[in-house]
């Protein structure tokens, strides 16, 4: 039996989570079809002052700077004008705006490492691939993503809460104003070969396959986009309630060069075809 097999099943690797559905279910393709609502737990319970802010909003702009102003003062993003007037040397203090940038420079890197630690912590997604295939536990490459999603550099200051308020904050977005979809978004993905290291359960051929996708994974909302990243594209239909960050969310421009979109993986089914 292959290693593969071996690990195929979801249930033998899926945790508990935050928001109350079944990991195993949440990384179907049948949730896929179905989705329900997600919320994580006390996260909008926690700063309702946030979420009164965002009612109050206007247009999808006002929202946007009214949730990067609140995040800039309760978690201290920004250097207050008494440090500036006084030149107080202030540590580093990871935010949700660094993890997003390092994921955009390589989804393997540190703050990857959080993120994809942080869905396996409030949604049950166990990540099969960092910096090499998560398939046996414990190795060398579980060893080091647990240091890496761990460390002190990107791993403290609340980060945890601030991913959360980033994602009910996403979904706040799509409900209120339908962007980009109201329940489903097409998405595309471009992948290498046959052998795509974050993807298992599968063998890519043209038509229709269902593939597993790694806990977190980005897409493009442009096919020809995904032309560039690999010679396979992946065309999958995305539930809204599954998406972390899309386009245009923030009011600073992040991950925007390729028009990128952050969801939870899991099983998709995929239409493939070759670039």
């Amino acid at each position: 039996m292959s290693e593969d097999e071996k690990y195929s099943n979801p249930r033998d690797w899926y945790s508990t989570n935050l928001v109350g559905i079944p990991a195993w279910l949440l990384a179907s393709s049948e949730f896929n079809d179905h989705p329900q609502a997600l919320r994580i737990a006390g996260a909008r319970e926690t700063h309702r002052g946030l979420f009164r802010l965002l009612e109050e909003a206007v247009s999808r702009k006002d929202c946007a700077e009214k949730f990067r102003r609140y995040l800039d003062i309760v978690f201290e993003l920004k250097p207050s004008n008494y440090a500036i007037e006084h030149a107080e040397i202030r540590r580093f203090r990871p935010s949700y705006l660094k993890l997003m940038e390092g994921w955009g420079f390589d989804s393997n890197s540190p703050q990857g490492a959080v993120l994809k630690g942080w869905v396996e912590s409030r949604f049950g997604l166990t990540p099969t691939f960092h910096r090499a295939p998560l398939h046996q536990f414990p190795s060398e490459a579980w060893v080091r993503y647990l240091e890496e999603k761990y460390s002190s550099r990107f791993h403290s200051n609340s980060i945890h809460m601030q991913l959360d308020l980033l994602y009910e904050y996403c979904q706040f977005v799509i409900q209120r104003y339908g962007y980009p979809a109201r329940d489903w978004v097409t998405l595309w993905r471009g992948v290498n070969s046959y052998d795509e290291p974050t993807m298992t359960k599968t063998k890519m051929e043209k038509g229709h396959s269902l593939v597993r996708l790694n806990n977190l994974v980005s897409f493009t909302l442009s096919r020809e986009r995904a032309d560039e990243f690999g010679d396979w594209i992946l065309e999958v239909k995305v539930p809204v309630v599954k998406l972390l960050f899309f386009p245009d969310l923030l009011e600073k421009p992040v991950l925007s060069g390729e028009g990128e979109v952050l969801a939870l993986g899991g099983e998709y089914w995929a239409k493939v075809s070759y670039a």
